[in-house]
């Protein structure tokens, strides 16, 4: 199936730190999770039509190594299988020295302005106060 490589640079706003874990300047496994989603994203791009968009529903990864603030992550994304409007995932996370991070993720296709209407249908009315 098709694959698809990203690049990111890990800034502070990633570490661990700045999700909770104090005395660690590392790329956060929150935020790994993040460019994995990214990655998805990119990879699928040029399979949506204009008006739709891609949503994440799972995700199962395995944060294999530290990596430290300003190296470069590389993301490989391979689909793995299309079923109707779900897309599957295969992904791999090297940083300059070696793989750091495994996963398995899947998206569904969806039309975004259908995605919208029907989230302002979930959200509380204005309050006339």
């Amino acid at each position: 199936m098709s694959e698809h490589k990203s690049t990111f640079v890990v800034t502070p706003e990633m570490s661990a730190e700045q999700h909770g874990n104090a005395g660690f300047p590392v790329l956060a496994t929150p935020a790994l999770l993040g460019l994995f989603e990214k990655a998805a994203i990119a990879a699928m791009a040029d399979r949506l039509s204009a008006g739709e968009g891609s949503v994440g529903t799972g995700a199962s990864l395995q944060h294999l190594a530290a990596t430290p603030l300003g190296q470069t992550v590389t993301i490989t994304a391979r689909i793995t299988a299309t079923e109707g409007k779900r897309v599957s995932f295969t992904l791999e996370a090297h940083d300059e020295q070696e793989k750091i991070g495994t996963c398995t993720h899947e998206r569904f296709v969806v039309d975004i302005a259908r995605f919208v209407d029907r989230l302002a249908k979930k959200s509380p009315a204005p309050s006339n106060q």
